[in-house]
């Protein structure tokens, strides 16, 4: 028999697609190797897995809580649902089982992707009007003052004297700060 160092592949069995869509959702990295996780495990015709966040952790070298901190972002992005299930014991006991794992139509992520964005846009929108009109209101300037100082110039005072000269403590001056030590 002759040895084949590379083996024929079967595209259909050996391998899985991603929709294309799935990198312009802006996901990072442990959502998508989360997300390709699912899709790998999923029934190809209920669309379902059931796999524990033990399970996904090992198999994208991921702790149990990075886990579900992601599952929660894709349920949030609307790329999946989950569903809690029960399972019973031997001994009759009713437990709680890993998540059902719905993998939901990309285009509803695309939707909701899209309609976010749109949500972004016109928030800041609203902003440049609202600093549009606040610049239109403001009959000041930016660089001018608001108000004029509010001590008077240096060398004069309320009368007009020259009072560049300093003038010597009163006595009573002279106490108040002897007290105050």
């Amino acid at each position: 028999m002759k040895y084949n160092r590379y083996p024929k592949r079967d595209a259909i069995r050996n391998y899985f697609p991603l929709p294309n869509e799935l990198f312009i959702l802006g996901l990072n990295a442990g959502e998508i190797s989360i997300y390709s996780y699912l899709l790998y495990l999923e029934n190809r015709k209920t669309f379902q897995c059931w796999p524990s966040y033990k399970t996904i952790g090992k198999a994208v070298n991921m702790s149990q809580n990075t886990v579900r901190k992601y599952v929660l972002s894709l349920e949030d992005k609307a790329l999946i649902t989950t569903e809690p299930t029960t399972v019973y014991t031997k001994s009759g006991e009713k437990r709680n089982g890993s998540l059902l794992y719905t993998i939901r139509p990309i285009q509803e992520a695309l939707d909701l992707f899209y309609a976010w964005q749109m949500a972004r846009v016109d928030e800041n929108v609203a902003k440049q009007h609202a600093a549009a009109k606040l610049a239109k209101l403001a009959p000041v300037s930016p660089s001018e003052p608001l108000c004029g100082p509010l001590e008077p110039e240096i060398g004069t005072d309320h009368s007009g004297h020259n009072s560049n000269e300093i003038e010597p403590l009163s006595d009573e001056a002279r106490r108040t700060i002897g007290e105050a030590g």
